[in-house]
């Protein structure tokens, strides 16, 4: 009876079921390696990894360019609406005169033959 205790034990710190905490982290490594033996399990491990980084469509790649495409509909939503304000002023200065003759006084200082400017800073 005692001689049976002693191998089951022996067995068991063989295969890695120990008690003690140290022997948790080899536990552990040794059922990867068991499960790693699998050729079905190691050919999806091998696989996934190939997809991840080595794949030209690596997973990698693919985050990095899901960010970019955010990047740059963030800049199509900045430009278009850019493009709406321009447009209505446009508009406002090919329509109104008075309009035209303010934007160029107020951006290229223009006047007329007669006037002085003044440019005050505040």
């Amino acid at each position: 009876m005692q001689a049976m205790k002693e191998t089951e034990e022996n067995d068991d710190n063989k295969l890695g079921h120990t008690s003690q905490k140290g022997h948790s982290a080899k536990f552990f490594l040794m059922q990867s390696l068991l499960v790693l033996r699998n050729k079905y399990v190691l050919t999806i491990v091998v696989f996934l990894v190939w997809l991840t980084f080595f794949d030209r469509y690596n997973l990698v790649d693919m985050l990095n360019n899901v960010s970019t495409i955010r990047e740059m509909e963030a800049e199509k939503d900045y430009y278009k609406a850019r493009i709406k304000e321009d447009s209505t002023r446009i508009m406002e200065l090919t329509t109104n005169n008075e309009n035209l003759e303010k934007y160029a006084r107020e951006q290229y200082l223009m006047k007329k033959p007669d006037e002085k400017i003044f440019i005050v800073k505040q």
